[in-house]
């Protein structure tokens, strides 16, 4: 049996990204999302139109995806509320989101160098894509959000990940971090208490962690 519902949001389960991106000063931005789809070397990312990320990405013209597995999920968690932007929308201030310049420092997480772009890539994850930007377009109605196509070019992945003698991922060995409706997740577990769902004031039936 079925029951027709008005759901708040509609995160059925997306993987987490840390999106590594360089803003006008030449220093680091990173912000976290789950708004992320691939199809062969190109990926699409939803943001809100005025974030920092999204102003970075279509100034520089590209970013760094950085995957963080299931164990990370403290440090994405102190990046919920932050912004690299000290003007904040209304609805920023209203879920109590804070300017934070620094992000990796607040995350606790080592930036380093990306090869082909200026984008930051974080240490601490186990893949790591440098992308280009292809297009920037409006997502839906009054949504005021921006979709964004990028394009892989180099992919950075930890050598325990690599299936011996291929270049592919094993799956059995990668235990990303999954946000299914503003809770993180992890081999079908919930992790850890959201910041997030609490601002967004999402429920939760699970109490422990």
């Amino acid at each position: 049996m079925h029951r027709v519902v008005e759901l708040k949001v509609l995160y059925f389960g997306t993987p987490v990204v840390l999106i590594g991106t360089r803003n006008p000063d030449g220093t680091a931005n990173l912000a976290p999302m789950s708004s992320a789809w691939w199809l062969g070397d190109q990926c699409m990312l939803g943001m809100n139109t005025g974030s920092q990320t999204s102003r970075n990405m279509v100034r520089e013209r590209e970013c760094v995806l950085n995957l963080p597995s299931s164990a990370l999920v403290a440090a994405v968690d102190r990046l919920a509320l932050l912004t690299g932007s000290p003007v904040m929308s209304p609805h920023k201030i209203e879920k109590r989101y804070r300017y934070e310049p620094d992000k990796f420092t607040a995350a606790g997480l080592t930036q380093l160098p990306a090869d082909l772009v200026a984008a930051p890539r974080v240490a601490e994850c186990p893949i790591q894509l440098e992308c280009e930007l292809l297009s920037a377009e409006p997502f839906g109605i009054d949504t005021g959000a921006i979709a964004h196509t990028v394009r892989v070019l180099r992919a950075h992945v930890a050598e325990e990940l690599i299936i011996p003698g291929t270049a592919h991922v094993d799956p059995a060995g990668w235990d990303p971090l999954i946000m299914k409706f503003c809770e993180y997740f992890g081999e079908g577990a919930q992790l850890h208490p959201s910041r997030l769902a609490t601002a967004w004031q999402i429920p939760s039936a699970a109490t422990s962690y």
